[in-house]
């Protein structure tokens, strides 16, 4: 029966002739970190925000029903007064909804910058660890040519 080839010793020895540069990947799980802190402030702000505006909206809601509640003299003001909450609620959507925008409108502008500063941070990184991985690789291939000679 045939033993197969044990390529342990060949897989350890072509491992630790291209080492990894451990700290470039900690210096990207930094930078990960530090975008998903900055993010998650961005959503949590916003949240906040879109949880007022709901609050604000739904008591000057309930404030203006209560004229709705109150006993009229005559059927028409029964009207007059559906009509007058008709138009406060109209009114106070438009108010909301333009908030609503706001809020959105600055998260987005907020999560492109943090993008945008976060590929120039992966980029920087990416470049220093290519650079370094290529100046051992260098040094490494010009080892085995000397040896070989």
């Amino acid at each position: 029966m045939a033993n197969p080839q044990d390529f342990t010793k060949m897989m350890q020895d072509m491992m630790s002739s291209l080492p990894m540069d451990m700290h470039a990947m900690q210096d990207a799980f930094k930078t990960s970190a530090a975008l998903g802190e900055k993010m998650s402030k961005v959503a949590l702000e916003a949240a906040e925000k879109s949880t007022e505006i709901s609050s604000k909206w739904t008591k000057e809601t309930i404030t203006k029903m209560g004229a709705l509640t109150t006993v009229k003299e005559e059927p028409t003001d029964y009207s007059k007064a559906m009509t007058d909450f008709a138009s406060a609620s109209a009114e106070m959507t438009a108010e909301n909804m333009a908030a609503f925008a706001e809020v959105a409108k600055k998260v987005q502008m907020e999560t492109v910058e943090l993008m945008l500063a976060a590929g120039k941070d992966f980029s920087e990184d990416a470049t220093a660890a290519m650079k370094k991985a290529t100046d051992e690789a260098t040094a490494v291939a010009k080892k085995a040519s000397a040896a070989a000679k």
